[in-house]
């Protein structure tokens, strides 16, 4: 949303005459913009344009007027402020700088409505600007290899989402993902030869920069570097041999800070990447250090004894010490996660938060630049509307107005364990809105419903672009139903969800070579079927429920109850499948509880205690997990049978008292 837009009231007709002009300064990334811009409206609209570039602006349908040329390497901070008006039929759009034109088109492209032949543009006056200057999205490419494609077509999406940081997280224990000309046994021994050339990397940087995306690259260290001492054992704190992990977590391997020759070789391949990354900012991860091989190494031991660190914490800043050292040697500044942080370091650091926005607050309150990731990891797979709410900045900070300006602002985070490139769209995309939103608009936008009601709208137009977070799930449904009818299979994958918070991790032994191909990488993170169910029985609840209004969720519950009789066939005989018999099973039981539930409500007869006791014993059974899935429309069939059980024909009142008390109970039992 933008943080000021007053409707005209006046819908203006869009053609195959449509025409625009370009005036002001002028930047290499304008006219290219321009080109894709066009491109996508005739996609979006159908139409075909004869001559759109004029020279001539009194005779142009939209004028982009930019004040200055931008940056050769694009900064935090620069200006993307807009503004986009409607005067007697014509559009201007004016910025200061070209990432303010690029924003402003993103947001014309939203207010073209396809109409027949034709299309329309709704009138708007809109004054924009972003909250934070930072608004990034983290890719992380080492657990699961992301190709070149993958990468690109995630660059577009962040920009339609006027997000302007690509963080790329490039080593870790299960790969370097970067050709290095000066070590090479970074790529050749630790990347199971998956990896990024150095034409590649000034492909993505260009590639992101003509979007108004800065690319921050992470290699991590000292720790989450075993793929670093598969190829340079020397380096390590311990004894090698060293060769990629395949399995996930916190793994011992690390740097030793104690030699020289660290420091030497980190200073020669921070010069070689930072050729390559233009950005002022340079990640160097810095995380779940556990310290195990520095407490095991006399060497190491003697050192800290002999400077005075008493902790390794203390070694690890140290480190950092040096490393900041040699980043500014390269006219960098650091990016790392919470551990960074340490008073030895300089102001100019900024500290990413995967603990919470109190530790981005005490960050600011020491001076320090930050970002907040925590409440943002969509490896999670919450709701879009759990990271809505979530804030960098919230309402009750106690910090200063100046204190303020350090929290830059935050990223989404796709860590990577548990995606492919197959999937690893539909684990970003649509839910990353909400974060691009919480992002850029105002504070005070906080309305979910308008938030998922304009989502949907977006993800399609983000498909428009080539992401494949809604057009891959159809083809690995049939893959997976291998020839027969896969109608029953998506009834079924549509109002189920992937278990929350890591949970997936507990079930079974996942590595980077385990086949991402069963119901649970299909299913998406949050199911739009069971959303859209909930809405629907909460307005059947606010009106005094009787029969004759309840024909849509009845058809739905009838739906479900008899998917299990279509399905179990292919569930009994596919090796892929056969785990999830019980959970379409209990599908079929839950729905036929929120039938009778119904019936109770219609008929206007409180349910007897016996069916309460029998219909939760019911729930509660579909609401254990069964394949890593979990079934996204039982809260709402929780609250129609709390609801069957509390109803009396004789009190007719639904009141907002009453409804809240249902929510009450239904999180509570959830939260059981």
């Amino acid at each position: 949303m933008p943080v000021k837009m007053d409707w005209r009231g006046e819908q203006n007709t869009l053609d195959a005459s449509f025409r625009l002009a370009l005036t002001g300064a002028k930047d290499d990334r304008l006219d290219r913009a321009l080109g894709r811009f066009l491109k996508r409206l005739e996609k979006r609209t159908g139409l075909h344009f004869v001559s759109p570039l004029s020279s001539d602006p009194s005779q142009a349908s939209l004028v982009i007027h930019c004040q200055a040329k931008g940056l050769p390497v694009q900064k935090v901070g620069e200006d993307e402020s807009y503004s986009l008006t409607f005067t007697a039929g014509t559009a201007k759009l004016s910025a200061k700088d070209p990432l303010g034109v690029l924003r402003g088109l993103e947001t014309f492209l939203q207010l073209v409505q396809p109409l027949g032949t034709g299309a329309w543009i709704y009138g708007a006056n809109i004054q924009d600007q972003p909250r934070f200057p930072w608004r990034g999205l983290m890719i992380d490419a080492c657990r699961h290899w992301m190709p070149l494609e993958v990468i690109e077509r995630n660059l577009d999406g962040m920009a339609e989402a006027k997000l302007n940081v690509f963080h790329w997280h490039l080593s870790e224990n299960q790969g370097f993902r970067v050709e290095s000309k000066v070590f090479p046994k970074l790529h050749q021994l630790g990347s199971d030869g998956n990896y990024y050339s150095q034409e590649q990397i000034q492909e993505i940087v260009a590639y992101a920069r003509e979007r108004g995306i800065r690319v921050v690259p992470e290699f991590d260290m000292p720790g989450h570097s075993t793929a670093w001492l598969a190829g340079y054992p020397e380096l390590a704190a311990a004894p090698g041999p060293y060769s990629v992990e395949k399995k996930f977590g916190v793994f011992d391997p690390c740097f030793d800070p104690s030699k020289e020759e660290t420091y030497r070789f980190l200073d020669a391949f921070i010069g070689e990447m930072a050729a390559l990354f233009p950005d002022e900012y340079f990640h160097i991860g810095g995380d779940e250090v556990n310290g195990k091989h520095w407490n095991e190494n006399t060497g190491i031991q003697r050192f800290m004894n002999d400077h005075g660190l008493k902790t390794n914490e203390d070694l690890q800043a140290y480190f950092n010490s040096r490393l900041e050292k040699i980043l500014k040697k390269y006219h960098k500044k650091m990016v790392g996660w919470d551990e960074i942080l340490h008073p030895d370091l300089p102001k100019n650091i900024v500290v990413q938060s995967w603990r919470g926005t109190d530790a981005l607050a005490q960050s600011a309150r020491l001076g320090y630049d930050g970002i907040l990731s925590n409440g943002y990891y969509l490896d999670l797979v919450l709701p879009a509307s759990s990271h809505y709410l979530v804030d960098p900045l919230p309402a009750a900070n106690d910090l200063t107005d100046e204190q303020k300006k350090h929290v830059l602002g935050g990223e989404a985070c796709m860590w990577s364990e548990l995606v492919s490139p197959e999937t690893v769209d539909s684990r970003i995309w649509p839910r990353t809105l909400a974060v691009a939103e919480r992002l850029w608009s105002p504070s005070t936008t906080t309305d979910l419903d308008d938030f998922y009601r304009r989502m949907e709208v977006e993800s399609g137009r983000l498909e428009e672009l080539g992401l494949t977070h809604e057009s891959g799930y159809l083809p690995m449904l049939k893959n997976l139903a291998k020839g027969a009818d896969v109608t029953p299979l998506k009834v079924l994958a549509d109002v189920v969800e992937p278990v929350k918070n890591y949970q997936r991790h507990r079930w079974g032994a996942y590595t980077s070579d385990f086949p991402l191909n069963r119901l649970v990488d299909a299913a998406r993170p949050e199911s739009a079927a069971a959303r859209s169910f909930r809405k629907a029985v909460d307005d059947y609840l606010k009106e005094a429920p009787r029969l004759g209004h309840d024909e849509g969720l009845v058809t739905l519950l009838r739906t479900w109850v008899q998917n299990h009789e279509k399905l179990k066939l292919l569930l009994e005989q596919n090796d892929l499948l056969v785990d999830v018999y019980s959970q379409s099973q209990d599908l079929s039981a839950a729905a036929q509880v929120g039938l009778e539930a119904l019936q109770y409500l219609s008929s206007g007869k409180k349910a007897s205690l016996t069916w309460s006791v029998k219909a939760g014993e019911i729930l509660k059974r579909a609401s254990e997990p069964k394949a890593e899935l979990e079934i996204a429309l039982l809260p709402a069939i929780y609250k129609l049978t709390f609801a069957a059980s509390q109803w009396d024909q004789l009190d007719k009142t639904t009141s907002e008292a009453w409804l809240k008390s249902l929510d009450t109970q239904v999180e509570a039992t959830q939260h059981k």
